[in-house]
Parts: C-alpha cells; sequence; structure tokens
C-alpha cells in the first residue's frame, strides 16, 4: 500500500540544483524535492509520497485528508 501525506511548505530551496522544500507535517519537518510541483509556495499544502511533492491541495482537502489519517474509521474523502 502506498500512502501520500498531506504537508505544508515552510521553505523554499535549492540543493545540488534540485528544488526543495522544508514541509511540515503536523509539527514534523522532512525536506521534500519539489521539481514535480515547481509552482509551489511557501505556505501551501502539497501531498508527499517518499519524499516527492506529487500534488498541491487547497486547505480544506488538505484538513479531510488530515482528519481521516487521524482517524481511519471515518469514511475515506
Amino acid at each position: 500500500m502506498c500512502l501520500a501525506v498531506p504537508g505544508q511548505v515552510s521553505e523554499i530551496d535549492s540543493r545540488e540544483g534540485l528544488a526543495e522544500a522544508v514541509v511540515d507535517f503536523g509539527g514534523v519537518r522532512k525536506r521534500v524535492c519539489l521539481e514535480g510541483l515547481p509552482e509551489a509556495r511557501v505556505g501551501d499544502w502539497v501531498l508527499v509520497h517518499a519524499g516527492f511533492a506529487l500534488q498541491q491541495l487547497d486547505e480544506a482537502a488538505a484538513e479531510e485528508l488530515l482528519g481521516w489519517l487521524s482517524d481511519p474509521e471515518q469514511p475515506a474523502p
């Protein structure tokens, strides 16, 4: 099973020529590759899998997913 998790971009920079971001996952901050989402900006919500930002989300969608991840007994969004 693959799981992508929503997080909020808190910093953007580049490392060795690759676009990267620091993404906040509910207080846990991780470096994420942004090469697939060059339009992402600080404050945006992104869906991340295996260290790669895959998709931008609006805040409502991110909160819905976070709610579901914290209580998987809820119906899936």
